[in-house]
């Protein structure tokens, strides 16, 4: 019958295995794993999936740490998140409330599609700064790509499996968010120093998480941290959205990048 909705097609993988199957090449399939984000877009009809591949059961929800790295599972909650190292910790701590950071996964936060109205992802900065390598399946097979590698390209089209990174020697986050549970972060900042190296992270300032390199190299160079948040603005370009204007941002970050620096030293 015309302008009748084709029946969703579910699957359950009951293993990591089994789940790199149901999802194939990505082509139209919807991954469903805290379900934060996508079971809303659901609900109110913005997203129709045809093919939804449910990742609860599929055996992706661990955090190992040995040997000075540590390992998380896609599918670990964002609560599970809180002790780790800093910023990744800290950043978990303040995403929304002990409900949503319960519900919500690693690597739904990180594949997070691009707010309409507010950012979304808050922890892609933090593992940016951390310099996390992510394992992901899709075209090609398995494959491991540094994070800001993936962000700039787009998670679209493929399944985060996990994620990587070396405990680092020294971490710290800074943020701005509005007064309320469920809001997302305005702006969050994260830097981290593993193995002599510092990175910084920020998302917030536009659709996905950026690596920060101009603030990086000035830093680098002198030390100097207030010198070296004034670069920021060579990195992201901010945009305005339900939260905030491009104007407040701009002159929001340089105090935020500089406050990480600060804290890192």
């Amino acid at each position: 019958m015309a302008g009748t909705l084709e029946a969703t097609e579910v699957v359950v993988p009951t293993s990591r295995q089994d789940a790199v199957a149901a999802f194939g090449d990505g082509g139209d399939v919807t991954v469903v794993a805290g379900g934060t984000i996508v079971v809303p877009e659901i609900t109110h009809g913005r997203l129709r999936p045809r093919r939804a591949v449910l990742l609860g059961k599929a055996g992706l929800a661990h955090v190992t740490r040995e040997r000075g790295r540590t390992t998380i599972g896609a599918m670990t909650a964002v609560s599970e998140l809180e002790g780790l190292p800093e910023p990744l910790g800290a950043t978990a701590r303040n995403v929304a409330d002990i409900e949503v950071r319960r519900q919500a996964t690693l690597g739904g936060n990180l594949c997070a599609p691009p707010g309409v109205e507010s950012p979304r992802g808050d922890l892609q900065a933090a593992l940016i700064a951390l310099g996390a390598q992510v394992r992901s399946a899709g075209p090609g097979g398995e494959r491991t790509d540094p994070v800001e590698d993936l962000l700039v390209t787009g998670p679209e089209g493929r399944l985060v499996l996990e994620v990587e990174f070396a405990d680092p020697q020294a971490g710290a986050q800074s943020s701005v968010r509005r007064p309320h549970a469920h809001a997302y972060t305005i702006l969050n900042v994260c830097a981290a120093r593993t193995g002599g190296e510092v990175r910084v992270g920020v998302s917030g300032a536009g659709p996905r998480a950026a690596r920060c390199r101009a603030v990086e190299e000035a830093f680098a160079q002198a030390g100097d941290a207030e010198a070296a948040a004034a670069r920021i603005l060579d990195d992201v370009t901010p945009h305005d959205d339900a939260l905030a204007s491009a104007w407040y941002r701009s002159r929001t970050l340089p105090v935020l990048v500089g406050r990480a620096l600060t804290d890192l030293s």
